[in-house]
């Protein structure tokens, strides 16, 4: 059965996106993108009006996205506009326009709340416990949202976009300091955020992650759950704000298309870090168009873990069982007494993704794993997540901890978690060697740690013997411990 599509037309004051969703699980699975730079709110603060060349433009990018989702099946499909056109005089007719020359297109202009809400709820979708201030910036506009622990509390709607930023300060980024200090203190929620995270939500946000991800290194290109401290936030901010438009072109990772926009959300990211006093800043790639599709999600299904979600969505769509990962969450429980239930959440989803790579080469499993795992879609993935359980699953297949290919995760984790996903990992390893990739022949087997040892017991009959591949692999997983090995038949 094919799964369901539906599709959303984000349209902005500086771009329109055309994003295409197929299914309905907990993790919204895009499977086409495609953005256009319009500028339509250019100069709005002036003439009152939407730009011109962008209304023309816009209406024959529109037909292609409805000619595209049609040509998908996507159903729901439906057109957001936001800032832009809810603040134009011209923006109903616009509106009108687009509907008689686009027959069946249905769009939406979102109040300010409306469109704060559905970007809080994006958030969440991959954030479900965000405490702190979302901060959602665009070309028109920007929404702050007061989160605590994963609810909304207040929400704000602010002329802060980057293009009316702009053209408020005449392009003077001096100005622009101003205004966005005066603006933001009309809202004194903010200042709950101490302390707590920022979550930044756009595209001028997620074009400074990237410079700051190029400047530093960073072996991970995925700015989704990207995570800086306060400080590191505001000295870049200050770099960008005050850098000529020639120097910001020369940065590494620098979209040409943004170039004249980073130096305004540079100012505004600045006066955050101020108002709120947060601790850290979260990227999220998440947003308003998330925010949509999970509003068309079964609440059951809304209410799972997106963490063991996406654990199970890979596992149904690369594995062999749907028995074995439960029997393996319980199997492996009695190698950590004390842990965590962040760790335990993270255990069990290495369950489900211990046998994603059975479909690979055998020369490449170990690799071809690590990297799925790694680089997955999955929005609830926050980077130590990914590095931890890419790195159990290359141990899974048989990989040696200090193989080349496993750097990116050397360096997103701590010794600590290296060491428990080791661990992790030569348990999976003994475990599919032991059963075959079956729950039968696993429940003929039991691990038990001791004081000083780790015992591994076998059912007699279970059709499960010690043979030296059982030994050595026990043998590797008990020094991993600091334990010794024994093997018993009962």
């Amino acid at each position: 059965m094919t799964e369901p599509r539906s599709a959303v037309v984000d349209l902005g004051s500086n771009s329109v996106r055309l994003v295409v969703f197929e299914g309905l699980g907990r993790n919204p699975a895009a499977i086409f993108n495609e953005k256009a730079v319009l500028r339509l709110g250019r100069g709005l603060q002036q003439t009152g009006r939407l730009n011109e060349e962008g209304v023309e433009q816009a209406i024959i990018v529109m037909a292609r996205y409805a000619a595209v989702a049609r040509a998908m099946r996507a159903d729901p499909f439906e057109v957001l506009a936001t800032a832009a056109v809810r603040d134009a005089e011209n923006g109903p007719g616009f509106v009108r326009t687009l509907v008689e020359n686009i027959p069946g297109l249905v769009v939406r202009i979102l109040t300010g709340e409306q469109e704060a809400t559905f970007s809080a709820n994006g958030l969440l979708c991959g954030i479900p416990s965000a405490d702190g201030i979302l901060a959602d910036i665009g070309g028109g506009s920007m929404e702050v949202v007061h989160l605590a622990q994963g609810e909304m509390c207040a929400a704000r709607t602010l002329p802060l976009g980057v293009i009316r930023l702009s053209d408020r300060a005449g392009g003077d980024v001096v100005r622009a300091r101003a205004i966005a200090e005066e603006t933001l203190e009309t809202v004194g929620w903010l200042a709950d955020g101490a302390g707590r995270d920022l979550y930044l939500v756009g595209g001028a946000w997620r074009a400074l992650a990237r410079i700051h991800m190029e400047q530093t290194g960073y072996p991970l290109s995925i700015v989704h759950h990207y995570t800086i401290s306060r400080d590191e936030a505001r000295d870049l901010a200050g770099v960008i704000g005050s850098a000529s438009r020639r120097a910001l072109e020369r940065l590494p990772g620098v979209s040409r298309r943004r170039v004249d926009d980073m130096p305004f959300a540079a100012v505004v990211l600045r006066r955050l870090l101020r108002a709120t006093n947060a601790r850290r800043v979260v990227f999220s790639a998440n947003g308003l168009r998330e925010g949509w599709f999970m509003q068309h999600v079964a609440p059951e299904v809304r209410a799972e873990n997106p963490v063991l979600a996406a654990g199970r969505e890979l596992a149904a769509r690369w594995g062999r069982s749907t028995t074995l990962p439960p029997a393996l969450t319980a199997w492996s429980a009695p190698l950590f007494p004390d842990e965590s239930a962040q760790a335990a959440l993270l255990r069990e989803a290495a369950c489900w993704m211990s046998d994603i790579g059975s479909q690979d080469h055998p020369d490449y499993r170990a690799e071809q794993t690590f990297f799925r795992v790694l680089r997955q879609p999955g929005v609830a993935l926050d980077h130590h997540a990914r590095a931890f359980l890419a790195f159990i699953m290359a141990l899974r297949y048989d990989a040696e901890p200090g193989m080349q290919f496993l750097d990116a995760a050397r360096m997103l984790l701590d010794l600590t978690s290296l060491r428990r996903a080791e661990i992790m990992g030569m348990a999976l390893r003994l475990a599919f060697t032991l059963s075959g990739g079956t729950a039968e022949l696993l429940a003929g087997t039991s691990l038990h740690r001791e004081a000083d040892r780790l015992r591994l017991r076998l059912t007699h009959g279970s059709g499960v013997f010690a043979g030296d591949a059982i030994t050595r692999r026990l043998e590797r997983l008990a020094q991993a411990m600091g334990l010794e090995a024994t093997i018993e038949s009962v």
